[in-house]
């Protein structure tokens, strides 16, 4: 075997999702993962709570509701119901309150960060904290409008959603004794917020500054980039040095091979992965990387492959299907393959029987090639599904309007492992069909990536008391404040911190025991927030809106 128990103790991220409508249109399977915090795995919602003074508290799973602006531009439009999960159990007055948002996420998933098992619980037991998990707009319960339509979706934006943290913290009764005279002026807060989120902890702190003492960005993806062939790199840099190799080797033989626009021999290869049936030659090279992916089915989400680098996690079996892909292309008769690989011969023969005889199954299960896996049919109903609780829909609308973040192969100039056939067009032109209303059923969306990265700063924001916290491991690294291209270091007002972690790590107190330099991280990013929560004074200007 290529050394799998060598390697550092993975985390999670496993994207949650609202199991489709059973009648759910035959479609493509769904896109790469959201960049998502880690989920807490095991654990007991509704397991006893009891205050410091030994009060019995409600289940952390009790949910409130909270009366947010639809748009805070305009006030006429009224309020909705905002969902939120709070507790209090190690808070004494003066302490904290501690505010995260799980991003493009359902809120219910993620309540284990109300606890000290999170960065955010171990704070407010150190500092006398009470923590709150704030659903964001559009996802979960938490819905302005009863439809994912369009004309709903004017009002999520990234803008709305820093808006709702401050309107929120400025204006939330906390059901806790004295829980109406903690707002921002009488009491500190702390922004906490991991991948996504993490990027809405450093716009807030960029754009709304005075309304939060101290924010923590794990994982934080600030930089808005369209062609995000930057995803692949950290995976291709960590994994298995001999299956890297024979990855990128089978990848350059697929590009080269459909360059070539030779018809005979695009279907022999084609027939190696027995999808001879896939008409678009993009969508079959989309299919090597990105339908890797973590699938939603009618009741299954499966870890898939390439993008399964990004839902690892110790010893919970959910990171065999990256190592067993490897293993498939490097491991014969017991023996490895040396740094180098076996080379191309073998690895798509390996590939492709793999591909074959276990992964189409799985992900595809009886659709053919076309319904699992083309992507040219925009007459599909699949596409247009408006029902609330689709967290899919609700973040492809921010990465076709602002993101970007479109998965495709690196430039010539460098080595990739995803192939350079898909291009930013490949996704945006499913913007198309997604959302008609927007971009027209032909047209492929422009997302406006360097407006957001204007308006926030992305890697050069100068916001204080806001610690950036990275893994080198981490797929959505290059978007971070520790990508390659990044050229602001930080300072003691802005700390930069860098472990060997994976996506959004160093949230989960677990991991310190597996990573020194996640400990780390967590430690040197608690003494900075315990001291500038001790240079904390009330002031009553920082109510301000």
């Amino acid at each position: 075997m290529f050394g799998t128990s060598s390697l550092v103790t993975l985390v999670l991220l496993l994207s949650s999702a609202t199991a489709l409508p059973s009648s759910r249109a035959k479609g493509p399977t769904l896109g790469p993962p959201r960049p998502s915090i880690p989920h807490l795995e095991n654990f007991s919602k509704d397991i006893p709570v009891l205050s410091r003074n030994g009060t019995q508290l409600p289940a952390y799973s009790h949910a409130y509701y909270f009366d947010q602006l639809i748009d805070h531009m305009d006030l006429t439009l009224g309020t909705f119901k905002q969902r939120y999960y709070h507790t209090y159990e190690f808070y004494e007055p003066g302490g904290p309150i501690i505010l995260m948002t799980p991003g493009e996420e359902d809120a219910s998933g993620y309540i284990g960060y109300l606890t000290n098992t999170t960065i955010n619980g171990h704070l407010a037991q150190e500092l006398n904290g009470s923590t709150i998990v704030l659903e964001h707009r559009f996802f979960g319960d938490s819905n302005p409008y009863d439809n994912l339509s369009v004309q709903s979706f004017r009002v999520h934006t990234v803008q709305q959603a820093i808006d709702d943290l401050v309107y929120f913290a400025q204006n939330v009764q906390l059901p806790m004794p004295g829980g109406d005279q903690v707002a921002p002026g009488n009491a500190p807060w702390v922004l906490i917020g991991g991948s996504y989120a993490g990027a809405l902890t450093s716009y807030t702190l960029t754009s709304r500054p005075g309304v939060f003492t101290a924010g923590y960005a794990s994982s934080a993806v600030v930089q808005a980039i369209s062609d995000f062939w930057g995803y692949f790199e950290p995976i291709r840099q960590y994994m298995p040095a001999n299956c890297s190799a024979d990855v990128e080797a089978v990848i350059a033989h697929v590009d080269f091979v459909i360059q070539s626009n030779d018809t005979a021999a695009i279907t022999a290869l084609k027939m190696t992965f027995g999808l001879q049936g896939l008409a678009h030659n993009d969508d079959f090279a989309a299919a090597r990387i990105h339908k890797m992916v973590p699938m939603l089915t009618i009741s299954l989400v499966q870890q898939n492959l390439f993008f399964s680098w990004q839902s690892l996690q110790p010893d919970s079996g959910l990171n065999q299907a990256f190592y067993q892909f490897c293993d498939a292309l490097e491991v014969i008769n017991s023996v490895s393959a040396p740094a180098s690989g076996w080379g191309l011969d073998y690895a798509l023969q390996a590939w492709g029987a793999y591909w074959t005889s276990t992964y189409y199954k799985q992900i595809c299960g009886d659709d053919d090639d076309e319904t699992c896996l083309g992507t040219y049919d925009s007459s599909s109903p699949f596409w247009t599904y408006t029902y609330t609780g689709n967290a899919e829909r609700s973040w492809q609308w921010l990465l076709c309007t602002q993101f970007g973040f479109q998965f495709d192969g690196a430039p010539a100039s460098q080595p990739t492992i995803a192939s350079r056939i898909v291009t930013p067009a490949w996704g945006e032109r499913q913007c198309g069909y997604r959302f008609p209303g927007a971009f027209g059923y032909n047209a492929t969306a422009s997302p406006d990536a360097a407006g957001l990265n204007s308006a926030y700063k992305g890697w050069d924001t100068t916001a204080e008391h806001l610690i950036f916290a990275s893994g080198t491991r981490d797929p959505w690294r290059e978007a971070t404040v520790a990508a390659d291209g990044a050229t602001n270091i930080g300072s003691d007002l802005q700390p930069h911190l860098l472990s060997d972690g994976f996506h959004c790590s160093d949230l989960l107190i677990q991991e310190a025991a597996a990573s020194p330099q996640t400990k780390s991280v967590q430690d040197i990013a608690v003494s900075y927030i315990t001291q500038w929560i001790s240079e904390w004074k009330p002031s009553i200007n920082k109510q301000s809106a």
